[in-house]
């Protein structure tokens, strides 16, 4: 991420407190010290004087931020927001130059999941549009396979609201099932998802009922299409794509 920051000559940075925002007491329904997080996180972006809160690509983190503010009536000094804009922003401003050209001989196939944390429960759907924009530039609208049913309108992955660290693997599993049916119908190599939770989910799904698909976060597309990824970067790309642009 730092290098796509680099890139658009961003003027950022990443405080040494506050700089994790998960809540698991947001889970467990303890106000308390759900509360004492968030402020936590406020206080210091307020410290280091920044205007902007930029969450990364992460559903939970950023609602439990949202909510959070909101609950506690919070009313902090800069703005919150997700990284999926700025990436669109930055892309039609020209800041961003990605290109889909690297795809149109392979032709590989994508689709994306859009996290409930964020899309469906935050943003909306104007951010599922930022994040399909930001897809079609990346990898070619021709090669873009949307899921049905998609944008505010997408089934959970089945990993969300602490399921994940949950421990119940195999009924995590099953409700993930419908996930496992949607991406596959789409016939998509990859399964792009901005959000750690389903990352994590759609990767296990995958393994667990082999898929077929490659899961992937949609910066390292970003950086794969820029020319910038490196050989360390490339954990979740297929072997097609291993050594692309070395």
């Amino acid at each position: 991420l730092w290098k796509i920051l680099h890139i658009v000559g961003a003027d950022w940075t990443y405080g040494t407190k506050g700089w994790g925002a998960e809540n698991y007491c947001m889970f467990l329904a303890d106000d308390e010290a759900w509360e004492k997080i968030v402020r936590n996180k406020v206080e210091a972006v307020e410290e280091l004087g920044c205007k902007i809160w930029l969450n990364t690509e992460w559903g939970h983190e950023f609602y439990a931020v949202r909510a959070g503010l909101q609950k506690f009536n919070i009313q902090p000094k800069f703005e919150l927001d997700s990284i999926i804009r700025w990436y669109a922003k930055w892309i039609r401003e020209g800041k961003l130059p990605v290109n889909s050209d690297w795809n149109k001989d392979l032709k590989i196939k994508f689709t994306v999941q859009d996290p409930c944390q964020l899309v469906r429960k935050s943003l909306g759907d104007p951010i599922a549009e930022d994040l399909r924009f930001v897809v079609k530039k990346v990898v070619g609208e021709e090669n873009f396979v949307d899921m049905y049913p998609n944008k505010s309108n997408n089934y959970c992955c089945g990993g969300g609201g602490g399921y994940l660290q949950s421990g119940y693997t195999e009924a995590r599993r099953e409700y993930g099932r419908i996930k496992y049916e949607q991406i596959k119908a789409t016939g998509a190599t990859y399964c792009i998802t901005p959000c750690h939770n389903c990352h994590s989910q759609i990767h296990d799904l995958n393994d667990h009922y082999n898929g077929g698909w490659h899961t992937v976060h949609l910066w390292t597309l970003i950086c794969l299409s820029l020319g910038i990824l490196g050989p360390n970067e490339r954990e979740y790309l297929g072997p097609d794509l291993q050594e692309f642009g070395l």
